[in-house]
């Protein structure tokens, strides 16, 4: 019985986070799921360049809550490129007891509702 460590809750995180993007019409330019490299994913879409930060929240943590001064240097190192800013906090859970670690090989659930833009 293996937990999942840090880098592969990120991963899981990234994948959920991509395929949402990639389905909303996103084109990616770069994507990095290096763990402390920000922002993960940098996309066009209607011309536009957007940068996503992803991170993997473990329950009981809240994903739609984030470090409000990390973003906003996220926030300003974007608008130097003209590019908007956005959040992609992923819930992840034991599926069979919340206040299990999330295990390599067993179920799990996903809290995630979407991007939200910093502004």
């Amino acid at each position: 019985m293996e937990m999942l460590n840090e880098q592969e809750l990120h991963r899981l995180a990234m994948n959920i986070v991509g395929k949402q993007l990639e389905s909303d019409g996103f084109e990616f330019l770069g994507v990095n799921s290096k763990l402390g490299v920000n922002p993960q994913f940098v996309c066009l879409r209607n011309k536009k360049l957007h940068f996503i930060v992803v991170k993997a929240v473990l329950y009981p943590d809240n994903p739609v809550k984030y470090d409000l001064s990390f973003m906003e240097t996220i926030r300003e190192h974007a608008l130097k490129f003209k590019a908007r800013t956005y959040y992609a906090g992923v819930g992840i859970a034991n599926a069979e007891d919340y206040e299990k670690p999330v295990i390599r090989g067993e179920k799990y659930i996903i809290n995630y509702d979407g991007i939200q833009e910093i502004d």
